[in-house]
């Protein structure tokens, strides 16, 4: 049965269609109090839901994150101003490195996902000896979950780092500073509702979650 969230994202599809032919001030400025009130304001709720759902299914407190519409342009050669896309983000609170989870929705993808970002020095080192030791069990996960490799984080190293061999079986884990899995929503997920879907989703991917958490268990 829908939970209502379909028809939210039936109305950002349309909405964020429309704003990638028309990414200007004026084309918001005109539509902005639908996009708050039939996307941002409902997809908040959905965030604070799965906020919960999270914390269930891990244990931890999880704390939620709509992302905003508006994009950081100062560093990009697109200056357009608006994200045609929604996403969110539940992460463990606190500055220490953990394990997050993410949705994303647009109008030619909707997916779940989780991983560790922007992985450096301590955390990065961290990170690599988790591959080395378990990168087969990461594996594992991704091939029994259906999930893959995400484009997320920043982009990969050319070459294995050191003190890895060139040829190490996980070369394309090492190569990277930021670990993310993704599984597209099956199809079907309207007449199921949003929020049960994700739900049915989130265990497929807790085993990868788990390996992560044991090297990044984010505030003690």
């Amino acid at each position: 049965m829908s939970d209502g969230f379909a028809e939210m994202i039936q109305r950002a599809n349309g909405f964020f269609t429309k704003l990638r032919a028309n990414n200007n001030r004026d084309f918001f400025e005109a539509h902005k109090d639908t996009y708050t009130s039939e996307i941002r304001k409902p997809a908040e709720l959905l965030a604070d839901l799965v906020a919960e759902d999270l914390s269930r299914h891990t244990g931890k407190l999880h704390a939620p994150k709509v992302f905003r519409i508006h994009r950081d342009v100062r560093f990009s050669k697109d200056k357009t101003p608006y994200n045609t896309h929604l996403h969110m983000m539940w992460s463990q609170p606190g500055d220490a490195p953990s394990p997050a989870w993410f949705f994303g929705s647009a109008p030619d993808y909707l997916l779940l996902g989780m991983g560790v970002m922007n992985l450096q020095k301590e955390s990065l080192t961290a990170y690599r000896s988790m591959i080395d030791r378990r990168g087969d069990d990461l594996t594992e996960v991704m091939e029994t979950s259906g999930a893959r490799l995400s484009d997320w984080g920043p982009e990969p190293l050319k070459r294995v780092p050191k003190p890895y061999d060139q040829d190490h079986p996980h070369a394309e884990f090492l190569k990277r500073k930021a670990f993310a899995l993704t599984r597209d929503l099956p199809d079907g997920w309207q007449d199921k509702g949003l929020l049960k879907t994700l739900n049915a989703v989130i265990p497929t991917l807790l085993p990868a979650w788990t390996i992560l958490h044991e090297t990044f268990p984010g505030r003690a």
